[in-house]
Order: C-alpha cells, then sequence, then structure tokens
C-alpha cells in the first residue's frame, strides 16, 4: 500500500505519525502523479472555484493493473469503504 499527497514529506510524516499509518506516503509536490491518474479536479468551496486533488483509491492488483477506483467518497467513510471492497474482492 501507498498513499500520495502534493504535500511536503515533512507533512507527511507528520500526518503519518499521528494517525499511525501502516504504509508509506510519497511525496508529489508537483502534482505529476497526481494529474497522471486525473485526480486533479475543479472543486467549489464558498462558491470559489478551485483546483483540488480528489479524494481517489486505485486498487492495483498482482499484475500492476487497477482493478477498481475508488472515489466520491467523505473522508470519514473513505477507509471502511476501501476496506469492505478489499475484503469482498478476497472472497471471490
Amino acid at each position: 500500500m501507498l498513499g500520495i499527497s502534493a504535500d511536503k514529506p515533512s507533512a507527511q510524516k507528520k500526518f503519518r505519525d499521528t494517525n499511525q499509518l501502516p504504509f508509506s506516503l510519497l511525496a508529489d509536490p508537483e502534482k505529476t502523479v497526481i494529474k497522471q491518474f486525473g485526480v486533479l479536479k475543479e472543486k467549489s468551496m464558498y462558491g470559489r472555484k478551485y483546483l483540488g486533488i480528489e479524494r481517489t483509491t486505485f486498487v492495483i492488483g498482482p499484475q500492476g493493473k487497477i482493478t477498481s477506483i475508488i472515489s466520491g467518497i467523505k473522508a470519514e467513510e473513505h477507509a471502511e469503504v476501501v476496506l469492505a471492497q478489499l475484503t469482498a474482492g478476497k472472497s471471490k
């Protein structure tokens, strides 16, 4: 498992340590990978439009191909939805 964000490595380390994440986080401050995966989207807050990163999980299978894309889920629910989908995939 890997996580990728546009944050600097120091911010990622603090986030990883605070949340006790069991996986590595990769820094993409130039948004190179973020753009390649198509998750830089137009967002709107208080009527102001801006480009932001859509929280998205790409499940990549053993052959290196994307088997599932999970997006459009609130941050508080995202991990639970991803875990449920991964668990369901193992039972097939």
